[in-house]
């Protein structure tokens, strides 16, 4: 637990700096705009701030309350959530409006814009941060090293190899990006993924998920999920038509069935220069494989072929500024910005990986409890009913 109270405040600290870096770049550009001339300038848009993280972590926590029956009593709290996230909301929207000024509508505007975009980037993502760490802490460490991995990975590759093979430009916002350098990078990143998911399966405190809140920290213990444990593991065949089958063959492991005769029904390896053998697909069976390592592929390619984009969009803030970094906080390296700018589109993809292959049910035990106790006392009695008859039908009664 201790781990995941570093991560959550990891987590937490980093939209509060990378808001401050992003908003400070616009806010000294037009200084001379907003000096004596627009009230409130810097506070509603730290009070849009509020609103954001107030709404951000509020639901979170509601969350966590529906999926442990030991909080249900904070139940009557959770309701409140909703209804204040909203008079915060229009609090601010109301402030926001009554400090426009006329000659400078289409400028605050604009910064309205900016602040809203800017609260996407950076809180919007934070809740599936804090997701990720609850579902257990692999999934935050690895993407995290994934993406550290690709951009070591990439510089590497790209001083070594860059425009030797490839001379066109990768990139016109990021000149020094060299196709060598992506490829490079993407190539070890996927390797990497395979050894060091197989390396931290093995860690309880990785892999337990929680739904408590402790201040002090407490030994994780849990069901280990079928993920995190050696299976057999059948690769869709789908998976390799969508590569050219010259690669495919290159695979250790692969192996090419062919039908007999044209009859699908009869389908056995291939055989070089058997005239009655035709190609029907590939299949790739990993024996003594942890099903997470496949799904760390996944993460892997996201991380190197799509997360660096986010990088590219800091690059073209600054470049429409005309500053090199967003802030000097961290020596030699610039601002939070500089460094974390692939992260947090890193932990939404995450999220969403999770949700959909891994844990593809969203309704838990804790939860139906959760919406049962907020049912009327005549809808409990038939929903108590409707559960007793199911129960009857399926011979789980008793």
């Amino acid at each position: 637990n201790s781990d995941i109270l570093c991560s959550l405040c990891y987590s937490n600290s980093l939209p509060t700096t990378k808001f401050r870096e992003l908003v400070k770049v616009r806010y000294n550009t037009f200084f001379h705009i907003i000096e004596e001339t627009i009230p409130l300038f810097r506070t509603t848009q730290w009070m849009w701030f509020a609103v954001a993280i107030f709404y951000t972590y509020s639901d979170f926590v509601v969350e966590v309350i529906k999926s442990n029956t030991n909080l249900h009593y904070l139940l009557i709290y959770a309701q409140l959530q909703t209804p204040l996230a909203f008079t915060l909301y229009s609090g601010t929207f109301v402030l926001t409006i009554a400090t426009m000024q006329t000659g400078h509508i289409k400028f605050q505007l604009n910064q309205l814009c900016w602040t809203i975009v800017v609260l996407c980037l950076t809180v919007g993502q934070l809740k599936y941060i804090m997701h990720n760490v609850y579902n257990g802490l692999i999934w935050f460490t690895l993407p995290i090293l994934l993406v550290i991995i690709n951009d070591v990975m990439a510089y590497v590759a790209g001083m070594t190899c860059g425009r030797k093979f490839i001379q066109r430009p990768f990139v016109q916002l990021s000149p020094n990006k060299t196709w060598e350098g992506f490829i490079g990078g993407w190539f070890f990143t996927v390797i990497a993924s395979w050894y060091l998911s197989r390396f931290l399966v093995k860690f309880t405190w990785m892999t337990c998920p929680t739904n408590e809140f402790r201040l002090l920290p407490v030994p994780l213990t849990c069901d280990i999920d079928p993920v995190f444990h050696e299976a057999t593991s059948i690769i869709p065949t789908q998976v390799f038509e969508l590569f050219p089958s010259v690669l495919v063959t290159m695979i250790p492991g692969v192996v090419n069935v062919c039908s007999v005769d044209g009859n699908t029904s009869l389908l056995t390896a291939c055989v070089s220069g058997e005239s009655t053998h035709a190609h029907h697909h590939f299949e790739l069976v990993l024996k003594g494989v942890f099903p997470m390592q496949i799904h760390a592929i996944s993460l892997a390619m996201f991380a190197s072929l799509v997360a660096p984009f986010g990088g590219f969009l800091a690059s073209a803030i600054k470049r429409a500024y005309g500053v090199k970094d967003f802030d000097s906080i961290i020596p030699g390296h610039g601002g939070v910005m500089d460094r974390m700018d692939c992260q947090f589109l890193m932990a939404l993809c995450t999220w969403v990986h999770y949700n959909t292959f891994v844990k593809m049910a969203t309704v838990s035990v804790p939860k139906m409890i959760y919406m049962y106790n907020l049912l009327k006392e005549s809808d409990q009695v038939e929903f108590l009913e409707k559960i007793t008859e199911m129960a009857s039908e399926a011979g789980l009664e008793g």
